[in-house]
C-alpha cells in the first residue's frame, strides 16, 4: 500500500481520516510505504520533456516513489482541500505523473504502470462546499486511467473550520475504516 500524504498538519484533519483508515489495514498482510509532499520537498515538473524519450524523470527525488507505485497493489492519496484543490506540493507530485502520460503517448507503452491497483482519496476541508472534492476527484481519475489504477472510494470531512475541539466525526472515522476494510478485501 503507497500512501502519499499532502497535508502541512501532521496531526490535522486529514491526518485523522488517514489515521482512521490506517487502524483496519493488516500490517501483517499488507506493507505500507508513506511519503509526505510537504516533508519531501519534491521538485516540480518542469515540461522538459526528458520523459518522452526515456521511461524516467529528469529529476531522481521521486524515483523511489515511482518504484513503490509500481509495485503497489493499494493507493492512498490524503490531502485537504486547498481553494479547489490540491495543496501545492502534493500537486507537483501528481504533475510529476506526466512520465505515465508520456510513457502511454509520446513511447506507446500500454499501460505505463502494469500491475492495476485500486485508490481512495482521503480528504478534509474547511467548507461545507464540497465542489473541490468533486475537482480533486475528477483530477485522480482522469490521471489514474493511465495509472492502470481504479479509485474506489472517496472520504471526505466538510466542515472541519466549525469541528468541536478539532476532533473528527465518528461517522467519517467510520467512513475511513469500512473504506479500509473493502479495499483490502476484509469485508
Amino acid at each position: 500500500m503507497l500512501v502519499l500524504f499532502g497535508s502541512p498538519h501532521p496531526k490535522g484533519a486529514t491526518a485523522q481520516v488517514l489515521e482512521a483508515f490506517l487502524q483496519e489495514v493488516d500490517r501483517q498482510a499488507v506493507r505500507v510505504v508513506s511519503f509526505d509532499a510537504y516533508r519531501g520537498n519534491y521538485h516540480p515538473c518542469i515540461a522538459c520533456g526528458y520523459c518522452q524519450t526515456k521511461e524516467a524523470c529528469v529529476f531522481s527525488d521521486l524515483d523511489e516513489f515511482d518504484q513503490e507505485l509500481r509495485a503497489a497493489d493499494y493507493l492512498v492519496m490524503a490531502a485537504p482541500v486547498y481553494h479547489l484543490s490540491f495543496p501545492a506540493p502534493f500537486k507537483a507530485v501528481m504533475d510529476r505523473w506526466q512520465r505515465y502520460f508520456e510513457a502511454r503517448f509520446a513511447m506507446g507503452i500500454r499501460p505505463p504502470i502494469e500491475k492495476p491497483k485500486t485508490a481512495v482519496f482521503l480528504t478534509a476541508y474547511g467548507s461545507r462546499d464540497a465542489q473541490g472534492v468533486q475537482v480533486m476527484t475528477r483530477q485522480l481519475e482522469l490521471a489514474f486511467t493511465i495509472m492502470n489504477t481504479r479509485l474506489q472510494h472517496v472520504v471526505a470531512w466538510p466542515d472541519t473550520d466549525h469541528a468541536p475541539n478539532g476532533k473528527a466525526p465518528a461517522e467519517i472515522l467510520s467512513q475511513a475504516r469500512q473504506a479500509a476494510l473493502a479495499m483490502t478485501g476484509e469485508i
